[in-house]
């Protein structure tokens, strides 16, 4: 099964889970308020799972397996969700959600350069302007940042999220090699059903909470279908439409949707000079993505198996 989409659809599609992802921040962060962060991770992607288990026949449609793919498929796992969720976890137990999700500002040169590198595709001086100049508008942003009770040792949860960014780097250029052999639907699914297994030892080693709120079991739910099943399908169906290093410069948005979210729920504030900062994230989005390379710009999907 190949899912077919236009090139407009593959930037809403982006738009759509850079938004999903930047509400996670806050739901993560409010959960493992209230239970130990691996436990929250092994619940979100058996959530995933047991929703996929009644759509099985339909993301195994087309799946084109070539002898040794369970290594790429295996190492794509391990970067996300298992290493990824793992130091994200972890970080934001040291460090609030709106720092947390500043920190992605950083993945988009990360992928860019390894799209570079192992993906050879090509990037334009304007495309690393527009970078740069999103790069500029977070760190601007993150400055005048209010710190609080919420982040006891910002540094190391700060670190930590940096370590999530560099397993995201490794996930989305291994994801751009598979797409042309798997649909992104059974890529997103194969991920969640390893990040179960990887995950549930480690949330057994912990005691399970006497006591959950009904609003943290929703917040798991909706960390589990929407953002990891969600997300990561429109990510994945844009990837294989769109360049990594096209898909790479929305995840400028994250920080922008993140901060936004905390806004709403968490009451957070955002000053004159964070709502200038993200004027200027918008527009280093706006400067990489016009008009795009000819070439390594966008992958169109292979012929569809079926009629």
């Amino acid at each position: 099964m190949n899912i077919r989409i236009s090139p407009l659809q593959a930037h809403l599609a982006l738009l759509l889970a850079m938004v999903i992802w930047g509400s996670s921040f806050t739901l993560l962060k409010i959960t493992i308020d209230v239970m130990p962060a691996m436990q929250v991770m092994f619940f979100r992607m058996l959530a995933g799972s047991v929703l996929l288990l009644f759509f099985v026949r339909w993301w195994l449609r087309g799946v084109n397996y070539q002898k040794g793919d369970w290594k790429w498929l295996l190492l794509m796992a391990a970067f996300e969700p298992c290493l990824y969720f793992l130091f994200e976890g972890l970080a934001l137990k040291y460090t609030s959600a709106s720092q947390a999700g500043l920190i992605t500002s950083i993945l988009p040169l990360m992928i860019a350069a390894g799209a570079w590198l192992f993906l050879k595709e090509q990037i334009k001086k304007r495309q690393w302007f527009g970078f740069m100049l999103a790069v500029a508008g977070v760190i601007w942003m993150s400055a005048y940042s209010e710190v609080s009770s919420s982040a006891p040792n910002p540094a190391l949860g700060n670190f930590l999220e940096v370590l999530a960014m560099m397993s995201a780097v490794g996930y989305t250029l291994l994801v751009k090699k598979l797409t042309s052999r798997y649909n992104p639907v059974f890529l997103t699914a194969f991920q969640t059903f390893v990040g179960a297994v990887f995950f549930l030892p480690l949330a057994l080693s912990q005691p399970l909470p006497e006591q959950v709120e009904p609003q943290v079991i929703w917040g798991i739910v909706y960390l589990g279908v929407v953002v990891s099943l969600g997300a990561y399908g429109l990510y994945n169906i844009a990837l294989s439409r769109l360049s990594a290093t096209v898909t790479g410069a929305y995840i400028n948005l994250i920080p922008v949707f993140a901060l936004l979210v905390a806004l709403l729920v968490l009451k957070d504030t955002i000053n004159l000079q964070q709502w200038l900062a993200v004027l200027v994230i918008f527009t280093g989005i706006g400067i990489s993505q016009y008009q795009q390379p000819v070439r390594g710009a966008e992958t169109p999907l292979p012929p569809a198996p079926h009629a």
